[in-house]
């Protein structure tokens, strides 16, 4: 893998290192051979963070430094406990994505240019101070001209600019990594970098957090327990968004919620019920539920805002989850493992013994603390690790979910110190695995696609017929779409054009040796010359247009 890099993007990389060296980040640039060189020189620098802080402190420091889209990739990194040291993702969940809010110019200007009308015709009121500014986003408060008041949120002008270059920075260092750091096959740097450009380009993009937004408020219709801001569609684009603003106590504020009257422990387990049937039943949910996006409202009910981030679980994947917690429940791990298996997580030649033995060392320490000193977060992220270590590819919707977990675990028992997650959740579990995998399920799942059968049964026996046909006369063929078999078909393509070119090309040179005359005749012939010239380009075109094997 050759890595291209220019010299402004040199430049930047180095300042990169710079960075790490003052804040005593040495081991991490001292783990990339190209960068020791660098590295070396900027020792003599002056550090100005002191080496008794943690590394995660000094990485925390360093990332603050190097500016607003740094912290946000640190954010991201804080969600992925299976990769990143505990020690670090730690520090790097307390970054606070904040930034100077841009000039109110350029808000007013954004909103008239995305409305195509004077802000005026749109709100009878806006707060030109922002109340609050991100790296991506910033939000003003305003107000309808039927008095509503709302929440206005931009996206940054010339923030995608600013991504895209730091990105490609971010890919430069993660190649660089992928070829010689040698931890590169177990921190995935390729693969955390990826994860981070789908993260902030979903962002990008306030149409798509609207969607969500209105997808959720469609699934807690007539909930008691959550609710979910209005979307103004007319008054939405993909630079700006626009919705109800809440009057809420924030999730946090404890103080504040004791002198609501707020059932501190019915708060808590409520809110583990929402997350999971948001999860399970739904299988969409909102995967960024930290204290900052959650409010209560002076009915008691949950209000959730910031739908940017949203994570999705299939019905493979909510089955993978059912057939794993069933098993676990069961201490029966070699099930856990087959289910790995069968659901393609991990590759079909795993050693089921070693697997379920890894399950096991997992698992079975849970069984003896106390219920209320185990942590639900904690041991999905170690069946996870488990998982990897087994080559199980990465999985998006599962990584998020994990991190969502977390987030509600640590908020539950910030509510309440004595909530217990399984307690609380296991009867809910318990259901949901039931109607998963029992006849429930199987029901649920002929109601589903028996239309779709209905609909496609006239057309049954003439496929029937014609595969059977195809069959009897050797006419079956198998088409594959397999990229490393698609490669050898385009290299034989390519090796097949060079020998015939050269075939061609020792066949004009050998026919011009025995009648040297003949070129010179047909040259200085004005027909002949231009018939040999169209008949060696209609050549080349049939080489270079012919079909590539099948």
């Amino acid at each position: 893998m050759r890595v291209r890099i220019t010299i402004k993007d040199l430049f930047r990389v180095l300042r990169i290192v710079r960075v790490c060296i003052k804040h005593g980040l040495d081991e991490f640039v001292h783990a990339l051979q190209p960068l020791r060189p660098y590295a070396f020189l900027f020792r003599l620098l002056p550090k100005k963070s002191s080496l008794e802080l943690s590394r995660g402190e000094r990485l925390t420091r360093a990332l603050k430094e190097l500016g607003p889209v740094f912290i946000k990739f640190g954010q991201v990194l804080s969600t992925r406990p299976d990769l990143i040291p505990e020690d670090i993702s730690k520090h790097l969940a307390e970054l606070q994505d904040r930034v100077e809010p841009f000039p109110t110019g350029q808000v007013i200007s954004i909103i008239e240019s995305a409305f195509g009308a004077s802000i005026d015709t749109q709100f009878k009121n806006f707060e030109q101070k922002s109340a609050a500014a991100a790296s991506v986003a910033q939000v003003h408060f305003a107000t309808l001209h039927d008095d509503t008041d709302v929440v206005v949120k931009l996206i940054r002008p010339e923030i995608k600019k600013t991504i895209d270059r730091d990105l490609a920075l971010m890919w430069i260092i993660a190649k660089i990594a992928e070829i010689y750091w040698p931890k590169a096959k177990r921190f995935r740097p390729m693969e955390i970098v990826a994860d981070y450009q789908q993260t902030i380009y979903d962002e990008l993009d306030l149409m798509r957090e609207a969607a969500s937004t209105s997808q959720f408020s469609i699934n807690f219709k007539d909930s008691t327990d959550l609710y979910v801001p209005k979307i103004y569609w007319h008054l939405t684009s993909h630079e700006v968004m626009v919705m109800e603003r809440i009057n809420g106590i924030p999730i946090r504020n404890i103080d504040k919620l004791i002198e609501a009257g707020i059932d501190l422990q019915e708060l808590a387990e409520r809110g583990v019920e929402i997350f999971f049937t948001q999860a399970l039943s739904h299988g969409f949910f909102h995967a960024d539920m930290h204290p900052g996006n959650i409010f209560v409202l002076e009915d008691g009910r949950y209000c959730a805002v910031d739908f940017g981030i949203m994570g999705t679980l299939s019905i493979s994947d909510k089955r993978y989850l059912a057939e794993n917690l069933l098993a676990f429940f069961n201490r029966d791990y070699r099930r856990v493992a087959e289910a790995h298996i069968m659901a393609g997580w991990v590759p079909s030649n795993t050693n089921v013994e070693h697997f379920e033995s890894a399950i096991r060392t997992v698992c079975e320490p849970i069984f003896a603390k106390p219920i209320s000193e185990i942590s639900f977060g904690s041991f999905f992220l170690d069946l996870l690790r488990v998982a990897r270590r087994f080559e199980m590819p990465l999985q998006p919707q599962l990584i998020l979910l994990q991190k969502t977990i977390f987030n509600i675990e640590g908020l539950g028992r910030q509510l309440y110190p004595d909530l217990n997650l399984w307690t609380t959740a296991k009867p809910f579990l318990e259901k949901w695995t039931a109607e998963q995998i029992g006849p429930q399920s199987l029901l649920k799942t002929m109601r589903r696609e028996l239309p779709y059968l209905v609909s496609h049964a006239p057309e049954i026996p003439g496929l029937m017929h014609q595969l059977l046909y195809k069959f009897k006369n050797n006419e079956m063929t198998i088409n594959t779409q397999d990229i490393e078999i698609r490669n050898l078909n385009r290299s034989v393509q390519q090796m097949y054009r060079a020998i015939v070119m050269i075939a061609f090309g020792m066949f004009i040179l050998a026919f011009l040796s025995l009648f040297p005359n003949f070129f010179t005749t047909i040259v200085n012939t004005r027909w002949g010359g231009i018939a040999l010239f169209i008949g060696i380009v209609m050549v080349f075109l049939a080489i270079s247009l012919r079909r590539p094997l099948e």
